[in-house]
């Protein structure tokens, strides 16, 4: 796994990200297609690749394994009532009540739902993840996961 990120200086963070894969695929981007719950994929043999932008930041990363990933500022704001929710037993037992912890859950719920291709469905309060795997990279919490890592 390959990861990229750079601070948005006032551009779009959507273009900016196409950008950051461009450098992380060493070119031209192949075709992008959509599966038919729309996550993105190359076309033919190419890498996985996941995008995530924050209002300050964009990341990216690229994989031969399914990956997923997501970013959030780590002064964002969060209602902590979400955590009742949006966690599941396992995780409200991790939980320390702050906005910070919460939004590494988030981040992690998150990439999750790039890396399935489900979105945020009715699953968020069935998972067992661990606020512990989550980097802070720039001010940002930031969460990678890929395909067979134990969830």
């Amino acid at each position: 796994m390959e990861l990229q990120w750079r601070r948005l200086h006032g551009e779009n963070g959507h273009e900016a990200g196409r950008d950051v894969l461009r450098a992380l695929v060493g070119g031209e981007l192949p075709e992008i297609l959509l599966t038919p719950n729309g996550k993105p994929y190359f076309a033919g043999n190419m890498p996985h690749f996941s995008i995530s932008h924050t209002p300050n930041h964009v990341f990216c990363c690229v994989s031969d394994r399914n990956i997923g990933i997501d970013a959030e500022e780590m002064d964002r704001r969060i209602d902590i009532r979400l955590a009742k929710r949006i966690l599941s037993p396992s995780e409200l037992e991790k939980y320390d009540g702050t906005e910070a912890m919460l939004l590494k859950f988030w981040v992690l719920k998150e990439a999750y739902a790039k890396l399935t291709g489900r979105g945020l469905g009715n699953y968020l309060n069935e998972t067992d993840f661990d606020p512990e795997t989550v980097q802070i990279i720039d001010g940002c919490f930031v969460a990678v996961l890929e395909e067979d890592h134990a969830f």
